[in-house]
């Protein structure tokens, strides 16, 4: 089934690596391909420990797409599309691919989505959960789940940065 995660809110990776949790502490195989995050998370570093669990994120934090170079943009999308057809070619082998940020990515335009759709569409034994903010109308109506997290309040918004251990 697919499974979108979206919204304004904190907690859209949150949730998608609760699953990461639930599936993989009942002895499933997990692929998490991570778009636009290079920087070490807590949750990354967690689940590079486990065997059942595969990371595939770029090598490097680019920024928010609005401070990427035109250089920078082109790098992303070729780590982006390389992980993209990682999860295409090998779909079969895990029962959950999450696609954290995926919907960022493609509203950037630094992901192939004809190898998104392709995914999705042959993924027929596997939970697919994409995350991020405006998801395009296409994916929304093939969604099995649809989970919008809002957001009334957040520190951010009172000039606290990002903390370890809660947002990272």
């Amino acid at each position: 089934m697919l499974h979108i995660y979206c919204g304004g809110g904190k907690g859209k990776t949150t949730a998608a690596m609760g699953l990461v949790a639930r599936m993989a502490g009942n002895g499933g195989r997990v692929l998490i391909v991570q778009f636009l995050k290079g920087s070490p998370s807590g949750e990354i570093t967690f689940f590079e420990e486990a065997k059942n669990i595969k990371i595939l994120r770029c090598d490097k934090n680019y920024g928010f797409t609005f401070q990427m170079s035109e250089n920078d943009k082109a790098e992303i999308t070729r780590c982006h599309n390389r992980n993209l057809e990682y999860a295409l070619d090998n779909a079969g082998v895990y029962d959950l691919i999450i696609l954290d940020e995926i919907f960022a990515a493609l509203n950037g335009g630094l992901v192939d989505e004809g190898t998104l759709k392709e995914l999705i569409g042959n993924a027929k034994d596997t939970e697919i959960v994409m995350t991020g903010r405006d998801p395009h109308k296409y994916y929304t109506d093939i969604a099995d789940y649809i989970s919008e997290i809002r957001k009334i309040k957040h520190p951010f918004d009172g000039g606290v940065s990002a903390r370890r251990g809660i947002e990272f």
